[in-house]
């Protein structure tokens, strides 16, 4: 058997589609007419007094509700306040003054911007340890008189007074910045709430402190020095610890 081209089996549709339509609009016109014999007459309704509201179109029906509007919304909270001058310094006197100890992780960025860092230990009046982690060579170590500054490597020892050293803030038994320093302002901003500090009895001339606190918990977060010839070291405190102890052995100078 032979298989019509596509244009010719194309053509036999089009032809016999209609008989077949017409023969089935007869078949429907003649079940359409044995129904209606079949059906009864059709009873109308009794009238009713109230009409019944017609039903809304389904558009409408299926249309979204609209957002409540709030007639007092709630006000955006105001951001806290920046603390005055006098509550700055002494919120900082405070943290200092709350413990005689402390430790703390921290990272050092010299004037050279080589990065070191190390562990920092405390404990007032006047002892003060900056442990530098290898490959530093370095430590300062202060024993309540005098600070040494030593270069393990070189094995070289410096020492200064106290005194003639921008760690006051970190050695006195009890510190009182306005009378230990000069206070010269207090900012805000989101690095925290600085306070900005000149030194005019360190060795060698005047130097230039920023203390920064974090604004909520007013912990010293990072001091920057700028000594009398110009060059800045920005310390970076981590994991400040005020309750623990410092063994004594790491303030000893040997001389």
């Amino acid at each position: 058997m032979k298989h019509l081209p596509l244009a010719a089996f194309a053509l036999v549709l089009a032809l016999v589609a209609p008989a077949h339509a017409e023969d089935a609009k007869k078949a429907h016109a003649n079940a359409a007419a044995k129904h209606a014999e079949a059906k009864p007459p059709e009873t109308k309704p009794a009238a009713k007094d109230k009409k019944t509201p017609a039903k809304p179109p389904a558009a409408e029906a299926a249309k979204p509700s609209e957002p409540v509007q709030l007639t007092n919304p709630a006000a955006p909270a105001e951001p806290p306040k920046p603390p005055s001058r006098e509550e700055a310094i002494k919120r900082a006197d405070a943290f200092f003054n709350a413990s005689p100890v402390m430790t703390a992780d921290f990272v050092q960025i010299g004037a050279d911007g080589k990065r070191s860092e190390g562990k920092l230990h405390v404990q007032r009046a006047g002892r003060v340890r900056f442990e530098y982690a290898q490959p530093a060579t370095m430590e300062v170590v202060a024993d309540g008189a005098q600070v040494a500054v030593r270069d393990r490597k070189l094995n070289t020892q410096d020492l200064y007074f106290i005194n003639q050293t921008p760690l006051k803030f970190l050695m006195k038994e009890k510190i009182d910045l306005e009378k230990d320093v000069t206070v010269q302002d207090v900012q805000t901003d989101d690095a925290g709430v600085t306070i900005f500090i000149e030194d005019k009895a360190t060795f060698g001339g005047t130097s230039h402190l920023k203390l920064i606190f974090d604004p909520k918990t007013f912990k010293l977060k990072q001091w920057q020095v700028k000594d009398p010839q110009g060059y800045e070291t920005l310390i970076t405190l981590f994991n400040i610890d005020q309750t623990k102890t410092p063994d004594a052995a790491l303030f000893k100078i040997n001389k």
